[in-house]
């Protein structure tokens, strides 16, 4: 590995850990991350010559110290600041590092790690920024590899960044692990934030990709942080357990040439085990930290094992699924949750209780422009018979999806319903 594939991969772990630590110390998060921006530069600058030291996430941090020191010094606020931040630099001498292993204590970090994810998390901000500033501060990304990610301006994102952190700032917002009654109130954006990075990454909702799975990744990777800084957090081992079994199937989700392949039509052999171990493993500690009730999370990660445990899709208990799907709606009533619940019950009790269901979300306001009712309400037309309908439907649901790959397979689907159709004349 060259010299800088090293300092990106140093940076994509340790990123989050030093500007943590570094928000703790100034108690700003915007200065924080531009602090250890410059260390980053540093590296870049350094390392070839240097090669990459023992301990990267202490030398991070030291450097990004001294550039805090510097930059206290210069706006002569050494006082209170240089108080928290530089003693041990005082101490140790102009020119000497501290003993990495100890700049880093992995106790005082995790509980940094915690503040900054609710900091970058918070309320205050809108759900785009959330998503953003936790991409670039807990997911180690560039502004480019988000703007990339999400198929919109780097200009675009970076202007997000800018506007969040002057938010965070202007709003006074401590860097804080939020307590009690507010923590439980808190939380659930937080993990809003990883899932809807999931989910990007899971089922692109626009461009030429059916999946980034790339933004799954990250999405995983912040959640197996997250598990660790709150394990006794039911919710949070859900969304762990939820993301996991999911992406056991992404390999399975598309066809040789990047086209989408369904739930029902997948080679289950290509689904990862060691995955959707891991996934029921969380689940059942998730189950057992909430005494086998399920929150929002756990209950679409209970859902999602009963996909996982079936060898084919004919042993899916789809019975339970739609039980699970009506706790799911008692829990966070939603349009789209009835939509899968109505998926569910077909596969349960037969297409023409399916339409039924569906056809009672016609009129809702939320799914006016939803690609996916037009879609579930034209397979339920093509089991019926009802090809001509059908194809409507369909066509329909292309027009709605911002998806090239998804509009590609919905135009098939169409196209064979016509076939089928002039195949009975």
């Amino acid at each position: 590995m060259d010299t800088r594939s090293a300092v990106e991969a140093v940076w994509r772990i340790e990123s989050a850990r030093v500007i943590a630590g570094l928000a703790r110390m100034t108690r700003d998060v915007g200065l924080a991350e531009e602090l250890a921006q410059d260390a980053l530069v540093a590296a870049l600058e350094q390392w070839p010559e240097t090669g990459v030291p023992r301990n990267p996430g202490a030398w991070l941090m030291t450097i990004a110290k001294r550039r805090a020191i510097d930059l206290f010094r210069r706006n002569e606020t050494l006082g209170r600041k240089l108080d928290e931040i530089g003693r041990e630099a005082e101490q140790l001498g102009e020119g000497v590092l501290p003993d990495f292993d100890a700049v880093l204590d992995d106790e005082q970090i995790e509980d940094d790690l915690l503040r900054l994810v609710f900091t970058a998390c918070h309320p205050v901000l809108s759900t785009q920024a959330r998503v953003a500033l936790t991409l670039r501060m807990l997911g180690g990304l560039s502004t480019d590899e988000i703007a990339r990610a999400f198929l919109v301006k780097e200009s675009t994102v970076a202007q997000r960044i800018v506007r969040a952190k002057k938010t965070l700032a202007e709003a006074k917002v401590p860097f804080e692990t939020p307590v009690g009654d507010e923590r439980v109130a808190r939380v659930p954006a937080v993990l809003e934030v990883i899932y809807l990075i999931f989910n990007e990454g899971y089922s692109a909702t626009r461009g030429d990709d059916w999946m980034r799975p790339a933004l799954c990744e990250d999405a995983l990777r912040l959640g197996r942080v997250l598990a660790g800084l709150m394990p006794a957090e039911p919710e949070v081992h859900g969304l762990v357990a939820l993301m996991e079994i999911q992406a056991s199937r992404s390999a399975a989700r598309t066809g040789p040439n990047g086209e989408p392949v369904l739930l029902m039509d997948q080679d289950r052999s290509r689904w990862d085990r060691l995955l959707i171990q891991r996934g029921l493993t969380a689940l059942a500690r998730s189950e057992r930290l909430a005494d086998g009730t399920y929150g929002p999370y756990s209950a679409q990660a209970a859902i999602a094992a009963c996909h996982a445990v079936a060898v084919t899709p004919e042993e899916t208990d789809w019975a339970r699924i739609a039980a699970l799907y009506s706790g799911l709606a008692q829990l966070t009533p939603s349009p789209v949750i009835e939509l899968n619940r109505a998926v569910a019950v077909s596969m349960a009790e037969g297409p023409e209780a399916g339409l039924a269901l569906v056809d009672k979300l016609l009129t809702e306001p939320a799914l006016k422009n939803y690609h996916l009712l037009p879609s579930v309400r034209g397979d339920f037309l093509y089991k019926l018979g009802r090809r001509d309908e059908a194809r409507a439907e369909f066509e329909r649901a292309a027009k709605m999806t911002g998806n090239e790959r998804e509009r590609v397979l919905l135009l098939e689907r169409a196209e064979s319903c016509s076939k089928l159709e002039a195949g009975t004349r």
